[in-house]
């Protein structure tokens, strides 16, 4: 009796193509780098955004607008460095929030503002491209949503939706 000594190659060239199919179905699936792209760069944001109202609130209670709902605040050296804050904090509109943070709106961000200041805005990043034209909250969950604080001692909220990024 002879002893079988490894593989043959028909049981080699088995195992490599059964293992090159599962590779090609289950890497993407672990492997999702532009989309954990987009979430970080939205983490960024948020983290940018958490910093520059505690600047504005600083601000705002140095020239003690801290407990006003609509106040303005200059934050530059220029006059014109100004935004619209609510109880010392940014409020939700487009204008507030672009010149706080420094974004550029012409290439990377859209700023879907509140209907009021005191209504929840989304920012998001235009490259992503996930949501239709940037002109409504009704699309994927890939964005930041800021809600301006809405009472006298209450803390903004910031949320990162990453669901669909």
């Amino acid at each position: 009796m002879q002893k079988q000594q490894g593989f043959t190659l028909i049981e080699l060239v088995v195992v490599i193509i059964i293992l090159g199919i599962l590779a090609v179905t289950a890497a993407p699936k672990f492997i999702n780098l532009q989309g954990d792209a987009y979430k970080s760069t939205l983490d960024g944001l948020k983290a940018s955004l958490q910093g520059a109202n505690t600047l504005v609130y600083s601000k705002a209670a140095i020239a003690g607008e801290e407990k006003n709902d609509d106040a303005t605040i200059q934050i530059g050296s220029a006059v014109s460095d100004t935004v619209n804050t609510q109880f010392g904090y940014l409020q939700s509109d487009e204008d507030s929030l672009v010149d706080a943070l420094e974004i550029d709106t012409a290439n990377d961000w859209t700023v879907v503002e509140g209907a009021d200041p005191q209504a929840d805005a989304a920012i998001l990043y235009q490259t992503s491209s996930p949501y239709d034209d940037g002109t409504s909250n009704d699309a994927k969950d890939c964005h930041l949503e800021y809600i301006p604080a809405l009472l006298e001692g209450d803390l903004p909220t910031y949320t990162v939706k990453s669901d669909d990024c």
